[in-house]
């Protein structure tokens, strides 16, 4: 590490010490020595201990290999047996030692003291951390204080590295403005959380593979201890805020489930604008080893009352679900929460999907929504437009379940009208044509299922100048190819 670099003369010292009970010959001390790949010979090793020449660092080190080497054989043979063999104790030092000060020390601690732990462990691995959060446009990733480096700006997702980092989820070296640095993805599961700066001390660290997978394990961590101590405190959550929330929106993304979530087989990304201001859109999903449920709903209105409405018909679509009833009763029960709470013919329009996965499957109910989507092979091939009815809450008999049959590799798309009624200054819808477009386009490049889902809320957004004249939001589900 960095912070315990040792001169020549102090490892020098160290290694003539630890000689003295190491049991070891000027001899095999060399020929264990060239075992590791030294390359001094025997005179130049006795003359280095004698303090007449000075080996380079890296023969330096495998010497202190050899004698820790020995001494550890050395103590383990005068080790009184057990009965029993025993696990190995916690360990003290490395990247395990760090990994496990944080998640004890992050157990009692306040969500705004993440940083500085996080920034302890770094230490203990012989790098300098800074968290960075994306907001929640998913436009600017802002780094947490606390990390006791100078503070800087925050940084655009489009067009820098760590940008970079954060859309494609891989990790990147970078040297620019002459910092050395790995940036690392923060991703709670499959959920896309920020990056992990990590400042290294020399240019041979940002190659080094074991160091690139500690920083793996320690984002990996940081990410998780972020989303879930999150929940108990603001100061992370006011970092990610672009501009204050109205309370129908503090409402439905209290609702809402991590923006991304996956297994082996499935992806799921989902997102709603504008974000400060949302009110009656929202969406669900549920993932499991036989089935992927997902839900999208629009309530009647805007405000708060199409906020507790919304979050209403998620509450009964749960509920059922959660009971183990299938669609055709999920229906039912939004349409009674909806029409015993909700007086003046209120309604909520909106899609209840779930697939088998084993046989591929889809079973849904279209409630006065627009259609699903369904993407194959890179393209639109089809409208689920099924036994479409009435949106929930105007009547609760009546209605049947429609079905389709997917197939590994197609793409599901749940969206409200928002997306495709975007105008802009001339009054030109965003469209179904323009939407499709830009999912087959997306498909067929490859793009993950998140970032498509952003980058189209950024074109939605931009296409009707920034603002939204109503609630935008979109669940895509991908089903991985055999």
């Amino acid at each position: 590490m960095a912070a315990d670099r040792v001169s020549g003369d102090e490892q020098r010292a160290g290694l003539r010490a630890a000689l003295r009970h190491a049991d070891l010959t000027l001899e095999q001390l060399w020929l264990r020595y060239f075992q590791l790949g030294g390359n001094a010979d025997l005179l130049d090793l006795e003359a280095h201990l004698d303090g007449l020449v000075g080996l380079p660092d890296g023969d330096g080190d495998l010497l202190a290999v050899v004698v820790n080497e020995r001494l550890d054989e050395l103590v383990a043979a005068r080790r009184v047996p057990y009965s029993r063999p025993l696990r190995a104790p916690r360990p003290t030092t490395g990247p395990l030692a760090a990994l496990l000060q944080l998640l004890d020390a992050a157990r009692n601690a306040p969500p705004d003291r993440l940083v500085p732990l996080a920034a302890r462990a770094g230490r203990v691995l012989g790098i300098e951390v800074a968290v960075h959060v994306v907001d929640h446009e998913q436009r600017r990733l802002i780094r947490l204080p606390g990390d006791g480096l100078p503070p800087t700006d925050p940084v655009a997702v489009d067009g820098t590295l760590p940008g970079r980092v954060f859309r494609s989820m891989h990790l990147l070296p970078s040297e620019a403005g002459g910092l050395r640095r790995l940036w690392v993805p923060l991703l709670d599961g499959a959920d896309r959380v920020g990056v992990l700066e990590a400042r290294v001390p020399t240019v041979s660290d940002l190659e080094d593979p074991a160091l690139r997978e500690q920083c793996w394990w320690l984002a990996s961590l940081v990410a998780h201890l972020l989303v879930s101590m999150g929940l108990y405190g603001d100061a992370l959550e006011r970092t990610r805020r672009g501009r204050p929330r109205s309370p129908s929106a503090e409402l439905v993304w209290a609702q809402l489930p991590p923006l991304t979530a996956a297994t082996d087989s499935f992806v799921l990304a989902g997102l709603l604008e504008p974000s400060a201001d949302v009110g009656g859109d929202a969406f669900d999903y549920a993932l499991s080893e036989d089935t992927v449920s997902m839900t999208v709903f629009d309530a009647m209105g805007h405000g708060l009352g199409a906020g507790l409405m919304v979050a209403a018909s998620l509450a009964a679509a749960r509920s059922a679900r959660r009971d183990g009833r299938g669609i055709h009763d999920q229906a039912r029960a939004v349409d009674e929460v909806v029409a015993a709470t909700f007086p003046d013919s209120a309604f909520v329009t909106g899609v209840l999907a779930e697939l088998d996965v084993g046989s591929g499957r889809l079973r849904y109910v279209r409630a006065g929504h627009p259609p699903p989507l369904l993407l194959r092979d890179g393209r639109v091939v089809k409208e689920l437009t099924g036994a479409g009815r009435v949106p929930f809450g105007i009547g609760t008999t009546g209605f049947a379940v429609s079905e389709e049959v997917l197939e590994p590799g197609d793409w599901l798309v749940l969206y409200t009208d928002g997306v495709t009624e975007a105008r802009d200054a001339t009054g030109r819808w965003f469209g179904e044509h323009r939407l499709a477009e830009f999912l087959a386009r997306a498909a067929a490049a490859g793009q993950p299922p998140p970032e498509t889902v952003r980058r189209l809320m950024r074109a939605v957004l931009d296409h009707q100048g920034g603002k939204l004249q109503d609630d935008a939001s979109i669940l895509l589900a991908c089903w991985a190819a055999r």
